[in-house]
């Protein structure tokens, strides 16, 4: 049986407050809360891309694929279970990921994000035109369940909740160990220098491509929870700006720790939240400034405020 280590004693930790103060929270944070765990989810598998050198300003592709697979499969194929919807998603994401990642990840820097990219516009395009999928009004997921808990009225939301806090738990359990198993060490290489790997003889396409194709499922689970959540989805989710929304999430963030992009996406999607009700005309200004001057004074993202005061007790 594994040990677990400071870093996932502290995950797991964190993890049953939240679900113990949530209990007590009204629903619109609750609400809240869910959409920043999804948005977390689908920033770290833009993190996992980022650590191997390789910046991903389409991941909305995969975000957009596993919320329109929860949808497609409560109303064509009659699941209603949210784990079935939930691995329906990341089934068909991985299988289009294994695809894509034959090609894209041949490419590097600006070549990848663009390629990237346009393989998510592709399928805004495709799902604006699907009139029988509501084109650009999308469509309403239907009710789910979570094995024998059938949610109703309130109870919804923080069902939903409770199932992206496990969620979430998970992917940064593994992720803390990924990063530290040979293929996430191989990406950090890769990153410095790619030669030097092949010479080492490890095939940094095969590390690539592995690590593509994992990015690809996180995320997508990431879109399946917000759809199950906000109960509808639309083409928008694989719009560019949302990608762009992503690869901003990760920034401010910071690549050190499997925290980061919770904390990054919950301050994120807070402050969106307050902007848009103290000036709904200029929300996005408050919220651009708000980010830049978190930049500025954190430019290695929101995590290096931890590592300092690391350093300093040091």
């Amino acid at each position: 049986m594994m040990k677990l280590d400071k870093t996932e004693l502290s995950l797991i930790g964190v993890a049953i407050a939240v679900a113990v103060v949530a209990q007590f929270s009204p629903n619109w944070l609750v609400f809240t809360l869910t959409l920043a765990i999804s948005t977390a989810l689908v920033v770290m598998g833009v993190v996992m891309l980022m650590r191997a050198g390789l910046v991903s300003f389409g991941q909305g592709l995969f975000y957009c694929l596993g919320g329109y697979a929860v949808g497609l499969g409560g109303r064509f194929l009659g699941i209603t279970d949210a784990l079935l919807l939930i691995g329906l998603g990341v089934v068909v994401t991985v299988a289009v990921a294994m695809l894509l990642g034959l090609l894209v990840t041949r490419y590097r820097e600006i070549f990848f994000a663009m390629l990237s990219l346009a393989f998510s516009m592709i399928l805004y395009g495709i799902l604006v035109k699907s009139h029988g999928l509501g084109s650009t009004d999308g469509f309403g997921v239907k009710d789910w369940t979570l094995l024998w808990i059938d949610p109703k009225g309130g109870e919804g939301s923080t069902t939903a909740l409770m199932l992206a806090i496990a969620l979430g738990l998970a992917a940064a359990l593994f992720l803390n160990r990924y990063f530290r198993s040979s293929i996430g060490l191989a990406c950090e290489a890769i990153r410095e220098n790619e030669v030097r790997v092949e010479y080492m003889g490890i095939s940094r396409q095969q590390v690539l491509y592995i690590n593509y194709v994992l990015a690809a499922a996180i995320g997508s689970v990431g879109g399946s929870m917000a759809a199950l959540a906000a109960g509808h989805v639309d083409p928008t989710m694989a719009y560019w700006t949302i990608s762009g929304e992503f690869v901003f999430i990760a920034i401010l963030g910071g690549t050190g720790h499997v925290a980061a992009p919770f904390i990054a996406a919950l301050i994120f999607t807070m402050v969106r939240t307050y902007a848009v009700e103290l000036a709904p005309n200029a929300w996005q200004m408050i919220l651009g400034i708000v980010l830049l001057l978190i930049i500025l004074f954190l430019p290695k993202g929101i995590w290096s405020l931890f590592t300092r005061k690391k350093r300093a007790a040091s």
